[in-house]
């Protein structure tokens, strides 16, 4: 039984997608994190749409170039210019947990943030959608926060009671449950989530394998923001 598992844990590790469609966004998605979103581009309402009906992820990927709205082309540019984003190849699959239609042409859906992905092709589709070809990258190792960083998640743990005291609803909770405070990467995670930093250093974080150094980064994070653990 033991032997079983093992093998359908690796197969699952190494497991290839393809044509997976791409979401490039000016933010970083964290496994377990919580994103809302506005779908209101023709390229995203179709997608979305398939996706939330298939239960199947797409994938969110951090801009580096480009916009979250493709823009046309100025009156100076060649009638076949375009403006292609430029991406990190480093994303997370994201699995559509709410989706309503508020009014035509516009859907407001809440996602959650699902296993890394190594990007491997892509390809720019004519209607402006991006698919890729991507390699999963295993989950973090469950690792128990350490006795001396245990006051980074008993901070986190106060940030979450202090947003319900103050009667924030669940959809606009920035952390959702379940909560994982002695797990060194959901902690971890959540305040890089929080945390005021260039989006280039949240994505190298994230693409850290060990969870236990990014929880120590975060820790240091915190020490010079000002924010008392």
């Amino acid at each position: 039984m033991i032997s079983g598992l093992t093998t359908t844990i690796a197969m699952l590790q190494a497991l290839t997608l393809h044509s997976l469609p791409l979401f490039p966004l000016g933010t970083v998605l964290f496994p377990g994190g919580y994103l809302p979103l506005q779908i209101f581009e023709v390229r995203y309402l179709d997608m979305v749409s398939k996706c939330f009906k298939a239960g199947a992820p797409f994938g969110i990927v951090t801009l580096t170039q480009g916009s979250e709205v493709r823009q046309a082309p100025g009156p100076e540019a060649s009638n076949d210019s375009t403006f292609p984003e430029i991406f990190h190849h480093i994303g997370t699959l994201t699995r559509i947990t709410s989706l309503s239609r508020p009014q035509p042409g516009l859907m407001l859906i809440q996602c959650t943030g699902l296993q890394r992905f190594d990007v491997t092709q892509h390809e720019l589709l004519k209607h402006g959608l991006w698919v890729a070809t991507v390699n999963i990258i295993p989950d973090d190792q469950g690792v128990a926060v350490p006795d001396d960083l245990r006051p980074v998640a008993k901070t986190l743990e106060r940030v979450i009671n202090t947003l319900l005291a103050q009667g924030t609803t669940s959809e606009q909770m920035p952390i959702q449950p379940p909560y994982r405070f002695h797990d060194c990467a959901w902690v971890a995670n959540r305040w890089c989530e929080l945390l005021p930093m260039a989006l280039e250093v949240k994505n190298r974080l994230m693409t850290l394998d060990n969870p236990l150094v990014r929880l120590e980064l975060v820790s240091d994070l915190l020490e010079r923001n000002g924010i008392s653990t």
